[in-house]
């Protein structure tokens, strides 16, 4: 008998994995902002609100218009005030799954290495005060995943609610805070812009600054603007914005024909790289400075870093009234470097 050849089996078509939607925010927003909200910065706010988003493209609405405060074009620093009305353009808003991912084992292992760098200076229920490590962003984007302020919400997950109260630059070291209240930021806000905090800076400079037995008081004048390929640089302009640094020399040093000063900055405004565009401008960059420094002395004397670090901070206490004073030890890099000079 001949054999029946069985059926083949009948495959059925291989289904293709449906791709995850992004939903989109309806197409414009208008948000209120309330007592909670008022006070912080329009980009700080946008990000808590469109999670998911890159901050490139937060920041890309705001430059562009797109992002209106009462009517009007407004910048990423501007501080929302109560009864503010803010429109926001449709974005696309990312699935819990996908902040889910962004919090996957490998990003909080390497958040808790970036954390383990960074020693807790003081910690109350209104304030969170670190040690923030040169090389560390405040805050991630332009390509930066974690920095200080997503690395401290992942590794603590307990704080309701975490915010810069200021900004350091990527490499700059020392002392920044952050609040644990709503009401803390707003109150460390208004001593900031009245000025009734003391921000203080160790350096090292290139040259022997002339600076005399007292302080020298720099005031000049900074504009901003964004190189060709969106980096962002500041310039002493006579149109810029007024800026002030007390420079104290506190020490000079000096290696054959080659010297350094050692010296203090007191802020008295806070613009964007106000120490470092005042140091260039008065001839003496700081050591390690990639942006505006002198690149041949760094290489002849081997800086390895910025040498710029916050070594205090002076204030009210939000909530207590009392006066603060939180100090960072200087840096074991800076006190390498005087070594070398003094030998």
């Amino acid at each position: 008998m001949k054999s029946t050849p069985s059926p083949k089996p009948q495959t059925k078509p291989m289904s293709r994995p449906a791709k995850t939607k992004i939903p989109v925010a309806p197409a414009v927003r208008l948000e209120t902002i309330g007592p909670e909200e008022a006070g912080q910065r329009l980009d700080n706010y946008l990000l808590r609100w469109a999670k998911g988003v890159p901050k490139s493209h937060v920041y890309r609405i705001i430059r562009s218009g797109e992002v209106r405060v009462n009517k009007k074009r407004a910048e990423p620093t501007t501080r929302l005030i109560e009864g503010d009305v803010v429109r926001v353009p449709p974005v696309r808003i990312a699935e819990p799954a996908q902040i889910a991912a962004a919090n996957s084992a490998q990003t909080q292992s390497r958040a808790q290495g970036f954390s383990d760098k960074m020693p807790i200076l003081f910690e109350d229920e209104a304030l969170l005060i670190v040690d923030k490590p040169p090389g560390l962003a405040v805050h991630g984007g332009s390509g930066i995943a974690l920095g200080v302020i997503e690395t401290l919400r992942i590794t603590r997950p307990e704080l309701n609610f975490l915010e810069l109260v200021h900004r350091l630059d990527r490499d700059t070291s020392g002392v920044l805070m952050l609040a644990k209240k709503r009401s803390a930021l707003v109150e460390m806000h208004r001593q900031i812009r009245e000025g009734h905090t003391d921000k203080r800076y160790y350096l090292l400079a290139h040259g022997a600054i002339d600076a005399g037995p007292g302080t020298m008081q720099l005031k000049f004048p900074l504009h901003k603007y964004l190189l060709p390929n969106g980096e962002r640089r500041v310039r002493v302009d006579p149109e810029g914005l007024p800026s002030h640094t007390a420079l104290r020399l506190v020490k000079k040093l000096q290696q054959g024909d080659v010297a350094i000063s050692f010296a203090e900055a007191q802020l008295k405004t806070g613009r964007t790289h106000q120490i470092r565009v005042h140091l260039q401008k008065l001839g003496h960059a700081i050591l390690g400075d990639d942006k505006y420094g002198f690149e041949d002395a760094d290489k002849r004397i081997k800086s390895k870093r910025l040498y710029l670090h916050a070594h205090l901070a002076g204030f009210t206490h939000p909530r207590t009234g009392e006066k603060m004073r939180i100090e960072s030890p200087l840096p074991a890099e800076f006190a390498a470097m005087m070594q070398s000079f003094e030998q």
